[in-house]
């Protein structure tokens, strides 16, 4: 379905495409809503030759019964992918989410252009993982403690969605899919008490396993564990759960660990 570029041929269409998303925000400006942007810089390219533009593409992602679809915001001659935004600046998700389509698709490169700021902002993500280096992943469980029967089913779950899309996707796509294959987002994700000195405090979302046990998932660098790790036990020190049971995705690893108070 895509085409992969090379490195060249993908340089001298982005250079195409970047004129005329210049082109649009100095007509018309840069308070537009995204869709307006995507639709304009449409029929800029179409009518430049520079197509076919395909604009919202859906990509879905399935396994088992489990289905999530994705929105690629622009798709030039079924090879550029373009992912805009219509904000103040990027953030570090914005570069998370394109990286995540190019791996879905197998796309090496894409462009992330942002409208809404002063000046057009734009970079290049490169996809600098192989298709095959995204199921040479490791399972760290040195510090994994299953507490029922349902912790073997997370960890026998987890296997089975990376042996299905291998490492590096977005930690979201995994965690949603445990939510689903676990019994379902209306029986998982729950509220749950926090309370300090006898007083109740509030709720907080939680995915449970059992009515103790919950899981979390997140995509920190190794430099952001420790302390991530301290507001874990923080949280669950206060709250009326035995176990946290935390899978953290980052590159090739997937750690296991589990809290317990």
């Amino acid at each position: 379905m895509f085409e992969r570029l090379t490195r060249p041929d993908f340089d001298s269409l982005s250079r195409c495409v970047m004129g005329h998303v210049f082109a649009s925000q100095n007509e018309l400006g840069r308070l537009c809503d995204e869709s307006v942007y995507q639709n304009d810089i449409a029929l800029r390219l179409e009518a430049e030759g520079l197509g076919p533009v395909m604009t919202q593409l859906p990509v879905t992602v399935v396994w088992c019964d489990f289905k999530k679809t994705y929105s690629l915001d622009l798709v030039v001659r079924a090879s550029l992918i373009c992912e805009l935004k219509a904000v103040d600046s990027l953030s570090r998700a914005h570069y998370g989410q394109l990286l995540h389509y190019l791996l879905l698709t197998d796309v090496p490169h894409g462009k992330l252009i942002n409208c809404g700021a002063p000046s057009v902002e734009y970079h290049t993500v490169n996809a600098v993982v192989s298709a095959e280096t995204r199921w040479t992943f490791h399972l760290l469980t040195h510090r994994w403690r299953p507490r029922t029967p349902k912790c073997a089913d997370l960890l026998h779950c987890l296997n089975e969605l990376l042996h299905a899309w291998g490492a590096f996707l977005d930690c979201h796509l995994y965690e949603e899919a445990l939510i689903h294959f676990l019994g379902g987002r209306a029986k998982v994700v729950q509220r749950v008490p926090l309370a300090r000195m006898g007083r109740t405090l509030g709720t907080q979302r939680a995915a449970m396993l059992t009515d103790d046990i919950a899981f979390r998932v997140t995509g920190l660098a190794p430099a952001a564990q420790d302390a991530y790790e301290t507001h874990l036990r923080r949280s669950l020190a206060i709250s009326p759960l035995s176990t946290l049971h935390w899978i953290n995705f980052h590159h090739q690893n997937v750690q296991l660990i589990s809290i317990i108070r």
